[in-house]
């Protein structure tokens, strides 16, 4: 009987533990607020082992410092109203639901965030792979530029970087010549 206390401490320690770091990795990552001073996007990151132990929110960083670093922090509210609506990989997540690739056109699907990223196209036809993107020009990007799936991001990019390692299909070769058309909004 004496083993069975500290059974049951590591059991709450274990389930405490799980608990907070299933929190912490929901809190954690880059957001996209207004700002309030200057009603222009802003990435900001919020002290999200703080906030998994129930404190409440503050901002670890933030697209506009250290210029503004004095400002009123009256972007949190924003966080607070809606902690998972303002993360990134939420507001990036949502936009491709229900979009096609601009190249192969077949829906791009659920995101695999860790393996198999989709990209973007720009104007140029050129994919880019989203680290290259800042958060703070989310919705620029989002609104100019087309979904890609992550098959057609490494096909894209190896025609791009090895050009001449690349054999064109004759027959479809005419698909590749024609400009994709514009993003449907």
């Amino acid at each position: 009987m004496s083993w069975l206390l500290p059974l049951i401490v590591v059991a709450v320690l274990v389930g405490v533990a799980a608990w907070f770091g299933r929190r912490y990795v929901a809190l954690r990552g880059p957001r996209l607020v207004e700002c309030p001073e200057s009603q222009q996007a802003a990435a900001v990151a919020v002290n999200a082992a703080r906030a998994a132990a129930g404190g409440p929110f503050s901002l670890s960083a933030c697209s506009r410092w250290p210029e503004k670093q004095s400002c009123g922090r009256e972007c949190l509210a924003q966080i607070e109203r809606s902690p998972e609506g303002c993360l990134v990989r939420t507001i990036v997540t949502n936009w491709y639901q229900d979009k096609r690739c601009a190249v192969c056109n077949k829906p791009v699907g659920d995101i695999d965030w860790y393996d198999r990223k989709p990209a973007l196209m720009d104007e140029a036809g050129i994919a880019r792979p989203w680290p290259e993107v800042q958060a703070e020009r989310l919705p620029e990007v989002l609104a100019t530029q087309r979904p890609v799936c992550f098959d057609c991001y490494v096909a894209e990019t190896f025609r791009r970087e090895h050009p001449d390692l690349v054999v064109d299909n004759p027959w479809k070769a005419s698909s590749r010549t024609n400009p994709l058309p514009p993003p449907s909004i």
